[in-house]
């Protein structure tokens, strides 16, 4: 069969959708342009004269990689595989949707107590979903959480945490965040640009985001792990309740250090566990 023949994939074996693959000749003249298919494959049957070419892939996203191809008397040239790597070398998942999966992510905050040590608490109820795009600086997320959820351990505290001193979960049920953009800043580190809805109150916030790798799990999907963090100070949310104790020292930081540990399933929805 004549034709070329290749695949084109990311660093760690995804497939690089509608890639395009120009084919020239030695004298730099195009004789083939084709486009990869969904799974990054690229088939064409056209023939081509025997001799060597030279192959670039392109991507949106993507650094372009050139190679050298030998087509044969039949015509035809099997390529393999082409790897492209991101543009400046920095890396996401596989564009399209990702399903935070709250049963595996956590989303945590902690606070200064009395200047000492810290208090740790987490929300256990949220969701979310991550749009991966093709253009990675494009990519979007949006989270939901229950601000009732708050736990930290002690259910006194809790409560407390709930009042208008400071979450007001009665009149602000829920925190969003709308991550609107993301900027590479190395191989596997982003800033991500976005808006914290928290206690009535809409700020710009940013999320310094890591990537950690994607891989299959165990009941049948695909897996995506990130670590982000930020740092929140309470009054920029109308967040002022304090206790000033011995010392002029205040009971609670006024800053809050928040860290997420996110896992996400590739596709619209979590699946059930198997």
């Amino acid at each position: 069969m004549s034709g070329v023949r290749a695949r084109v994939r990311t660093r760690d074996g995804w497939a690089v959708r509608h890639a395009v693959l120009t084919v020239t000749d030695m004298t730099g003249t195009q004789v083939l342009r084709a486009e990869a298919d969904e799974e990054g494959n690229v088939r064409t049957t056209e023939p081509l004269d025997a001799g060597p070419y030279t192959v670039i892939a392109t991507a949106i996203g993507y650094a372009p990689a050139a190679s050298t191809a030998l087509v044969t008397a039949s015509g035809r040239a099997d390529l393999g595989t082409l790897v492209l790597a991101r543009q400046g070398g920095v890396e996401l998942p596989p564009p399209g949707p990702w399903t935070i999966d709250p049963a595996h992510s956590s989303v945590a905050a902690r606070a200064q107590h009395l200047g000492m040590t810290s208090v740790h608490g987490r929300f256990t109820e949220f969701d979310g979903r991550i749009e991966i795009a093709e253009d990675p600086e494009k990519s979007r997320v949006e989270a939901l959480i229950q601000a009732a959820s708050i736990d930290t351990g002690n259910a006194q505290r809790d409560q407390h945490l709930r009042s208008a001193d400071f979450l007001d979960t009665a009149e602000h049920p829920h925190i969003t965040y709308r991550g609107t953009g993301a900027i590479p800043q190395g191989p596997d580190r982003w800033t991500v640009r976005g808006e914290l809805s928290l206690h009535g109150v809409v700020r710009e916030v940013d999320l310094d985001l890591g990537y950690l790798g994607t891989g299959p799990d165990p009941w049948g999907g695909v897996r995506a792990s990130f670590r982000a963090t930020a740092e929140l100070r309470r009054a920029d949310f109308a967040m002022n309740y304090n206790q000033i104790v011995a010392a002029g020292i205040a009971a609670v930081g006024t800053t809050l250090k928040v860290e997420l540990d996110i896992q996400a399933v590739q596709g619209e929805t979590v699946p059930p566990l198997g």
